[in-house]
């Protein structure tokens, strides 16, 4: 059985950090694409940045450009997302993914993860 869970939400100040974790089972993590998402309030689920199963290729979107950090460590099937200079549209839940193949299309779009954690909630005050 596939687990994915979801740490180190919580509430910060804009300009912020926080780094979120997302431990995996029961798949062979060394092999899947990894990828965070977020949903806000009354907003569709968004792809905030995905990284390769190997590690040598990641990829973010634009509102969270050279903010976010997405990495992993194999070792530990654990995938990180550090974010820095948070804003206050950044809060929402964030939920790590996991895909078994991405080249070829959209990194970011939710419909081609399998595999979903229970979220966390990062809440960004201004």
């Amino acid at each position: 059985q596939v687990q994915l869970a979801e740490s180190g939400g919580g509430s910060v100040q804009a300009g912020g950090s926080l780094r979120l974790s997302c431990a995996a089972s029961g798949l062979s993590f060394n092999k899947k694409f990894m990828g965070w998402f977020r949903q806000a309030p009354g907003k569709e689920r968004e792809g905030v940045a995905s990284i390769s199963a190997g590690g040598s290729s990641t990829l973010y979107a634009d509102s969270v450009l050279g903010r976010f950090t997405i990495s992993r460590d194999n070792a530990k099937n654990t995938v990180y997302l550090q974010m820095a200079n948070l804003k206050a549209e950044d809060t929402a839940i964030y939920y790590c993914a996991a895909a078994a193949e991405l080249y070829g299309g959209p990194w970011l779009e939710a419909r081609r993860y399998s595999d979903w954690g229970q979220g966390t909630q990062v809440t960004v005050s201004s």
